[in-house]
């Protein structure tokens, strides 16, 4: 079997440890070094999809949507967004580390079709809390891919995310009846009750790695009434 070359490294802020990019043939990985190993392969991305494709479900036939994704990855999520939103719509991406970004502009940019290279792509370089804070309503939907869920695992920061006062706070930046989705390694039944005691609407989804097999993943749906 063909080995993984190791192609570029990224410190990830805070002391969070260090990012690495590997190819093997058109396969891509990035892991992170002294944790859990693997954090995403461009051959399992599905459940990325689903967390778009049910988190702007509502915005298909709607004008000048906005969406924020928390989290560039390999694209997939950004990518899935798009097919699902018309010409008029804006989706800004906020992506922790330079490197991520400059690996989606150069070889991870095939895997998801090149979604920064579309005009109503917008990339936020920087940490995605300082768009969710701003207590000004300005978003129709909010995709979240940041880490492993409501437990931070890459950045600890994140946890302020998944914090009561976090939480309130994203609901000040989205419209009426606007979605914020959730990616999970899995299910957290207290972060489902936070979630509904601050006023959303919660549903929870799963989702395989791949279409049709693979890891389950949960996605937290939480609608702003």
């Amino acid at each position: 079997m063909t080995p993984w070359t190791q192609l570029d490294s990224a410190k990830i802020p805070n002391n969070g440890g260090e990012l690495t990019l590997h190819q093997r043939g058109s396969a891509f990985s990035i892991r992170i070094t002294g944790k859990r190993g693997e954090l995403m392969n461009s051959r399992e991305f599905n459940s990325e999809k689903v967390l778009s494709q049910v988190g702007c479900a509502h915005l298909k036939s709607v004008d000048n949507a906005k969406v924020l994704v928390g989290g560039l990855g390999m694209g997939y999520t950004l990518k899935a967004a798009l097919n699902i939103l018309n010409d008029t719509a804006s989706v800004t991406v906020a992506e922790l580390i330079p490197e991520v970004v400059k690996w989606n502009h150069g070889p991870l940019g095939e895997c998801a079709k090149k979604p920064l290279e579309d005009p109503r792509t917008q990339v936020h370089q920087g940490d995605v809390c300082d768009l969710l804070n701003s207590k000004v309503a300005r978003y129709d939907a909010i995709l979240l891919d940041i880490d492993n869920g409501p437990e931070g695992l890459t950045h600890t920061d994140n946890n302020w995310i998944y914090s009561e006062q976090g939480l309130k706070e994203i609901y000040q930046v989205l419209h009426p009846q606007g979605v914020l989705a959730i990616w999970s390694a899995g299910p957290d039944y207290l972060f489902e009750v936070r979630l509904k005691r601050i006023g959303y609407k919660v549903d929870t989804r799963t989702a395989s790695a791949r279409a049709d097999k693979g890891t389950k993943h949960t996605i937290f749906l939480a609608k702003k009434p």
